[in-house]
């Protein structure tokens, strides 16, 4: 039997360095860990809608489990048909994934290899680094700033190299949001063959007048990939199910790497009826503007830093040195409050809160009345 130290070594060298990505803790496993009963923890950590899904989607799940024995439609022809209606875009300009990470990382494994670079901002989503790093890519990261993305300098550093650009708007975890004018501005700059995928996960909690016209913005720019997904407003995030929109020559290099069968024919009829549920999407989005209301405005009255956000969540900073957020963040837990450390942004003093339902956020902000007083 080999010894340790002549054990081979699996995988590439850039594939071992890759750190896995951690996802908000479960219910279950908080539970356990503190003894205390699973409905009176309050998971604020994954920015998942607190009204669950659509009753027309959980419906939509119900009547197409008698379909699972079956293979899914790997075309995902009816979802299709309906995203290419609700965008504007002919079908052929949508490729599904299980989620939008599936989008931002088939992106990666069609564009990228060894000696291409890629190009995203500092406190970016944390799957643009994993994605790249899959591929062996260079990263160029650019410094933020004012905790977004600094796009003109983007833009300047983009190399001869560089196949890919990300660019997340909002941007999670920061919720910070590039205006219009500014993403039109950059797509300009940047040259016809570097892709720029525009990952817009909280959209739809966007006020009207300050959404890009991303859809238009697709129609000039051939190089432009637009992700978008069903975890977050819509409530979708456990059946995994996201799109992209991309001018058929890219949304063809897209589906070459895609999975085969890669969204379920569960999370497919599910999409489907959330995206026909206008009133709980528009219900969907009140709430998440008066929990954003009463959570910063506790933040305000404890005189808690926190960033203006344009998602389902709210970056705050919970002290000065950088174990601040972990911290305030172990003494949430010990009161069944689940929020999110940023340490691994390089955010040591922050912690991520979710917006929840009212009581909810109540319970988080006595949690964090609490935590501070105990200090």
């Amino acid at each position: 039997m080999p010894t340790s130290s002549s054990a081979p070594q699996w995988g590439t060298d850039y594939v071992r360095t890759i750190s896995p990505y951690v996802g908000g803790r479960p219910i279950a496993e908080v539970a356990r860990e503190i003894g205390m009963d699973e409905t009176r923890i309050v998971k604020l950590a994954s920015n998942e809608n607190p009204l669950g899904m659509s009753p027309a989607a959980r419906q939509a799940i119900v009547d197409a489990l008698a379909e699972s024995p079956r293979y899914p439609d790997n075309d995902s022809y009816a979802l299709r048909q309906a995203l290419a209606a609700h965008l504007g875009v002919p079908a052929d300009w949508i490729v599904l994934g299980h989620g939008s990470s599936d989008i931002l990382e088939m992106a990666a494994r069609a564009l990228l290899s060894e000696g291409d670079s890629c190009v995203y901002s500092q406190y970016g989503f944390i799957v643009y680094p994993l994605a790249v790093q899959q591929a062996g890519a260079r990263h160029i990261v650019v410094p933020a700033r004012d905790y977004g993305h600094d796009l003109p300098a983007m833009a300047g550093a983009i190399e001869p190299s560089t196949r890919l650009v990300f660019v997340a708007n909002p941007n999670n975890p920061t919720g910070t949001l590039a205006s219009a004018e500014a993403i039109a501005a950059f797509l300009q700059r940047v040259p016809p063959d570097v892709v720029v995928v525009l990952d817009e996960a909280y959209v739809e909690y966007l006020d009207p007048a300050l959404r890009t016209d991303s859809i238009a913005l697709l129609r000039k720019h051939p190089n432009l990939v637009v992700s978008r997904t069903f975890s977050k407003a819509y409530g979708l995030a456990g059946l995994r199910i996201g799109y992209a929109a991309a001018h058929p020559a890219l949304a063809d290099v897209l589906n070459r790497v895609r999975s085969a069968f890669n969204t379920s024919t569960v999370a497919q009829a599910a999409a489907l009826a959330a995206l026909a549920d206008a009133d709980f999407l528009q219900r969907a989005v009140e709430v998440n503007r008066t929990g954003m209301a009463q959570l910063t405005a506790a933040f305000d009255e404890l005189g808690l830093r926190h960033l203006p956000s344009h998602g389902n969540f709210v970056l705050v900073r919970m002290g000065e040195d950088d174990q601040a957020g972990a911290r305030i963040n172990a003494a949430l837990l010990k009161q069944g409050v689940i929020a999110r450390p940023v340490g691994n942004y390089g955010l040591g003093p922050w912690l991520r809160i979710s917006v929840g339902l009212e009581a909810e956020n109540a319970r988080c902000i006595g949690a964090l009345r609490s935590a501070f007083g105990a200090r």
